[in-house]
């Protein structure tokens, strides 16, 4: 199994082409509830128009994820041991769209 950070560090890789990576980003960010929130820019990537399900899984008040995509951005959140399972949504979204 691959590791889903390392995924993500090469999908990253992958979108950058000399200007994909000054104007699109990927954030990475710790809630204050405690958790984490991961913000992905799809501009000029394969998943620009592609549509995603909305998730949101509330397994107790600090086992929690939301992920979603608005504005060719998806938007993933989640308690704090909860980021890896947020990156895995996006991994298995984009493998399985291309």
């Amino acid at each position: 199994m691959t590791n889903n950070l390392v995924w993500l560090q090469q999908w990253f890789y992958e979108q950058c082409d000399g200007d994909w990576e000054h104007m699109q980003q990927i954030y990475i960010n710790t809630l204050d509830n405690p958790g984490w929130s991961i913000r992905i820019d799809l501009l000029e990537t394969s998943l620009e128009n592609e549509n995603f399900n909305n998730i949101r899984i509330e397994r107790t008040d600090t086992d929690w994820l939301i992920c979603r995509v608005e504005n060719h951005t998806f938007m993933g959140s989640g308690g704090v041991f909860n980021l890896n399972e947020v990156i895995e949504i996006f991994k298995n979204w984009a493998v399985s769209v291309n």
